[in-house]
C-alpha cells in the first residue's frame, strides 16, 4: 500500500496526523503530482481550514488541469462554505474532465437546489439516479425537485420510488401527500399520506401539521 493509500486509510480512521504526515511525505517526494495536494487539501477540508485546503486544491489543477478529483473537492469545499455557484461550477468541471459519479452529479443538483434553481437541477439529480438507482437520498432529491417545479406527477412517481428502496419513509409519505394536494387538490389521497407519514415517524411535523390542518377543515364542514 503506497502512502497516499495509507493516508486514505488514516483519513477514513479519523488519524488525521498520520495522514497529514504521510500526504506531506507525498508532497515532498512527488512535488509535481497533484494527487498528494487534492488528499491533503481534502484533509484540511475535513479541519475545516477551508483557506488553506482551497490552496492546495488550486495547486492541485495547476500541476494537472484536468485534475477531476481536484474540481471535485474544490467543489465540496465551496458547498460548505454556501458558496453554491461556484461549487456547481467546479463541479460541472468535474464532470468536464472525465469524472462521471453519481456523486458529482448529485452534489450538482443539490447546489441548484439550494439556489432555488430546481428546474436546473433535475437533469443532474436524476442523472445521479440513474448511475446509483439505490441512493435513497438522491431518489428523494430527485422527487423533492420535480415537486418544487410544479411536476406532481413525476414527483410522486419519483417519490414512491423512494418508498421501494425505503418502504414507510415519513419524508417521502408527506411530500407524497403534498404533491397531490398541490396537483389534485385531493384532501383524501393527502390525508392518506399524511397519516403514514405520522404513523411512521410520530415526530414529523410537517405531516402532524398537515393532518391537523385537514382534519380542522373536515370538523368546520360539518
Amino acid at each position: 500500500m503506497d502512502k497516499n493509500a495509507q493516508g486514505i486509510e488514516a483519513m477514513q480512521n479519523n488519524d488525521l496526523e498520520t495522514a497529514v504526515r504521510l500526504f506531506t511525505e507525498v508532497i515532498e517526494e512527488h512535488p509535481n503530482d497533484p494527487v498528494g495536494f487534492i488528499n491533503f487539501g481534502n484533509v484540511l477540508l475535513s479541519m475545516d481550514d477551508f483557506e488553506r485546503a482551497e490552496r492546495f486544491f488550486e495547486r492541485g489543477i495547476e500541476l494537472d488541469p484536468k485534475a477531476s478529483a481536484a474540481y471535485y473537492s474544490l467543489g465540496n469545499l465551496y458547498y460548505v462554505l454556501e458558496r453554491y455557484q461556484d461549487a456547481a461550477k467546479q463541479f460541472e468541471q468535474a464532470i468536464a474532465t472525465g469524472l462521471e459519479s453519481a456523486d458529482v452529479y448529485f452534489m450538482i443538483g443539490m447546489s441548484f437546489m439550494q439556489m432555488e434553481e430546481s428546474r436546473l437541477a433535475i437533469p443532474y439529480l436524476l442523472r445521479a439516479v440513474e448511475l446509483a438507482p439505490d441512493d435513497v437520498e438522491a431518489a428523494f432529491q430527485y422527487g423533492i425537485a420535480l415537486a418544487k417545479s410544479d411536476m406532481f406527477e413525476e414527483a410522486i412517481a419519483a417519490l414512491e420510488n423512494v418508498l421501494m428502496l425505503k418502504p414507510n419513509d415519513a419524508d417521502a409519505l408527506y411530500n407524497i401527500g403534498a404533491a397531490y394536494l398541490a396537483w389534485q387538490g385531493d384532501l383524501v389521497v393527502g390525508k392518506s399520506y399524511f397519516e403514514k407519514a405520522v404513523e411512521s415517524d410520530a415526530n414529523h411535523e410537517l405531516a402532524a401539521n398537515a393532518l391537523a390542518a385537514i382534519q380542522d377543515l373536515e370538523a368546520s364542514g360539518n
